[in-house]
């Protein structure tokens, strides 16, 4: 049952790839952030709105998404909107909460849009497993699917992925590196379990 749950999940994930993105932006730029745990790349619309956050040793895979969404666009350099970098600095900075103040928007299947809103119900500090947040999402058993759309997510910090972890409360795969997860969970406070290693 399980199994068959999460297929279908993935197969609807697959079939909406040729759907009509949601909220098509006119056009998308593209800012770099200097953050303490490297360079973010921002992208943000025409409205003012984030559409992506990624790392920019992973800009192919922030640019495959963002494809994936809203098809074949130019990210135009321009600068990020100055109250999506003033949060995101005092985020950094330490003021946990300045992400909710963050306006973001994106693509994505009806279930990948859901996974994203669920995670910024997951306050700083506090940490959920991949069963868990199925659990919330009212289909126990798809603890797969929602690692599937956790890992699509274009929209890294801001849409905490992060704060996702394996069953035993172990750090698990982060599209920008393990380490970079390790560094924002700690700096959010909250208790982190790293697998020992071999």
């Amino acid at each position: 049952m399980t199994r068959a749950r999460d297929a279908a999940m993935m197969s609807a994930t697959q079939r909406a790839r040729t759907d009509p993105p949601m909220n098509q932006p006119r056009f998308l730029a593209l800012d770099r952030f200097e953050t303490p745990i490297g360079t973010a790349l921002l992208v943000t619309d025409d409205q003012g709105f984030l559409r992506g956050f990624d790392w920019s040793d992973y800009e192919e895979r922030l640019r495959r998404l963002l494809r994936l969404h809203y098809g074949e666009m130019v990210l135009d350099d321009a600068p990020a909107p100055r109250p999506i970098t003033v949060a995101l600095a005092d985020y950094f900075a330490g003021d946990l909460d300045r992400l909710r103040a963050v306006k973001w928007r994106t693509g994505g299947t009806p279930f990948q849009r859901k996974v994203w809103s669920m995670l910024q119900t997951i306050p700083p500090g506090r940490t959920a497993s991949y069963g868990e947040m199925a659990v919330r999402l009212g289909i126990p058993g798809a603890a797969r699917a929602v690692g599937a759309a956790n890992g699509a997510n274009p929209i890294s910090v801001v849409v905490p992925c992060h704060r996702l972890v394996g069953a035993n409360g172990a750090l698990t795969g982060y599209a920008g590196g393990l380490a970079r997860k390790q560094w924002l969970l700690a700096h959010e406070g909250a208790a982190i379990r790293v697998a020992a290693g071999p």
